[in-house]
């Protein structure tokens, strides 16, 4: 209960307090992979980002270490630029489920009991440096969990690097919404009743 109260105002300040969006992004979609690292384990895993709007962007990660941790995140960040929009930082956080392995502490007894195999569910803060060049992204966050249920320590921070392969460019996915709302828009045109077009319906009835 108590991980609860912490977690809540966490959670609220990173998707509330992202502030104006600004144009600090220059890919559209991209995946590739993502290497972890913390006091206890190393993980590789899979990322995939997509830009959602202006400066706004979804990632999800699946990592596992291959023994006793894999885990899944849901992430929402809000980029800015440094340099240009092809250099710029990153801050979010978003949600996070898994397998892990736990240590729980028992002072009475000065031990520390093991196991694994444990169903977890946490929040994740992020904030991070990424550079695109040449149809790909590189990037280095730092990405603290907090757990809700499942694990001990309850806290946990990780270091990750990222090498993504861009699939779609931002150029490309504002054509194709430029594309789609320019279909969306004549379709309703067609739709739209004229007096022509009401003036034949009364007149025909029956057709």
């Amino acid at each position: 209960m108590v991980r609860i109260v912490l977690g809540l105002p966490f959670l609220l300040l990173l998707f509330f307090g992202c502030g104006t969006p600004v144009k600090a992004q220059s890919y559209g979609t991209a995946v590739g992979i993502r290497l972890g690292n913390n006091n206890s384990f190393r993980t590789v895993g899979v990322s995939a980002k997509h830009r959602l709007a202006k400066g706004l962007t979804a990632e999800g990660i699946l990592q596992s270490d291959f023994a006793s941790n894999t885990t899944a995140h849901l992430l929402l960040a809000r980029h800015r630029p440094m340099v240009s929009k092809r250099f710029n930082y990153y801050y979010g956080g978003g949600l996070s489920m898994g397998v892990e392995e736990s240590r729980q502490k028992i002072p009475e007894s000065m031990q520390i009991i093991h196991t694994y195999g444990n169903p977890t569910f946490g929040i994740d803060g992020l904030a991070g440096v990424e550079m695109t060049l040449l149809r790909m992204t590189v990037s280095l966050d730092y990405k603290p969990n907090l757990n809700l249920t499942g694990r001990d320590p309850w806290y946990q921070g990780q270091v990750g690097l990222s090498v993504r392969s861009v699939m779609v460019t931002g150029s490309e996915q504002n054509k194709r919404k430029r594309q789609k709302a320019k279909a969306k828009r004549k379709k309703a045109k067609k739709l739209q009743p004229t007096p022509i077009k009401d003036f034949i319906r009364k007149v025909r009835p029956g057709r």
